[in-house]
């Protein structure tokens, strides 16, 4: 029989860029409740956005849900996963989003969890008397009644940690499809190569579509962009205003500009310039603004109505595009695409805040926490 410990270590963000290594009493798991021992977690822009200023206002807070533990103790009403399947201790687990099922929003389209005007997510729920060990930035996570999990048995630790921000990737994917503008021989692009841009262009050529372009200032993620597919890599930082930049699209697409369009940047400017690049008729998802990072202008006129565009949104994910995720990072890597690649960095729990601030100065492309 193992004896499981008595508490837990946790970072805690306790104000902007300040994080401190505490330890929690860990609780007896009720009957729907689950302990997972956390063997990893990624670091996502929105960690590093509440990492320097706390916009949410939840610190005190356990930060970290792009996680994966193996559960060490589970409840006795908890018997399959969120897609039916049988789950025992040693199981190996990623979480999904957790809904309230009573809003207005889950009650008209209780198939879009992601629009659950009470959304929640491990690491980002405030911190409360019974449920400390809230985020995957810890040695242990408690897995409160009603959660959604599922188990990732045959998936390695790289995979797993890359399944939270694949669920964004294909939720815009399937957002794109809606518009009809998605085929074998569309001209797609993807502006902004970080974790989620990269794992875009991944999706797109899993999916089977080869004429990708990706834009971005750095060499090395374009680099990484190309080796996960994308056919044409744009510099950025080689064109000095966004008329140029347009004439190289529009020579690389025949004069017309792309078919559709992916942006994946927190930059309003470059959601701004998105429209600029899409041709007559063609589409564009907006992926990249998951905090508010200021307003951006376009015209109506010459942007949208000339060239009748249609425009998605897209947000987070819901507890539906998990297995499809999960398909696709197994194809992908079936078909050769180096997805564990995208993992540049690992840090231990007590360098933390170490790897928040190398995330911030974009030194690698996926920054990750690896309990040791």
């Amino acid at each position: 029989m193992t004896i499981q410990p008595q508490q837990s270590l946790a970072a805690v963000l306790t104000g902007p860029r300040q994080i401190q290594l505490q330890a929690f009493p860990l609780p007896e798991m009720g009957d729907d409740e689950i302990l997972v021992k956390v063997e990893g977690c990624g670091i996502c822009g929105t960690d590093v956005h509440e990492y320097k200023s706390d916009p949410f206002g939840l610190a005190p807070v356990i930060l970290g849900h792009e996680g994966t533990g193996k559960i060490v103790q589970l409840g006795k009403q908890v018997k399959c996963d969120s897609a039916g399947h049988p789950v025992v201790c040693g199981d190996h687990i990623v979480t999904s989003v957790l809904v309230c099922n009573e809003c207005p929003s889950c009650r008209q389209t209780p198939g879009k969890g992601n629009l659950c005007e009470n959304l929640g997510l491990y690491g980002l729920l405030p911190d409360d008397e019974r449920y400390h060990l809230n985020g995957w930035f810890a040695e242990y996570i408690v897995l409160r009644p009603k959660s959604t999990f599922f188990v990732v048995n045959d998936m390695t630790l790289a995979q797993r940690l890359l399944i939270e921000p694949a669920a964004v990737v294909i939720h815009a994917l399937e957002r794109a499809k809606l518009t009809g503008l998605l085929s074998f021989n569309s001209k797609v692009m993807v502006q902004g190569c970080g974790p989620i841009g990269l794992l875009q262009i991944a999706a797109l050529r899993t999916m089977g579509i080869e004429n990708i372009m990706a834009l971005d200032g750095n060499p090395k993620r374009l680099a990484m962009a190309e080796a996960l597919g994308a056919t044409h890599q744009i510099n950025i930082s080689d064109f000095p205003d966004v008329a140029q930049l347009t004439a190289q699209i529009k020579t690389l697409t025949g004069g017309n500009g792309v078919d559709f369009a992916f942006q994946c940047t927190g930059v309003p400017q470059a959601a701004a310039n998105l429209w600029k690049f899409v041709r007559r008729g063609g589409g564009l998802c907006e992926v990249g603004f998951f905090v508010n990072n200021g307003e951006c202008s376009i015209n109506p006129h010459f942007d949208l109505c000339n060239k009748e565009i249609i425009a998605v949104g897209s947000w987070a994910y819901s507890l539906q595009d998990y297995p499809v995720t999960l398909d696709f990072i197994r194809r992908a890597t079936a078909i050769g695409l180096p997805l564990e690649s995208l993992i540049t960095h690992r840090y231990p729990l007590a360098k933390l805040a170490d790897a928040m601030e190398i995330n911030m100065r974009q030194e690698g492309i996926k920054i990750v926490y690896i309990a040791e």
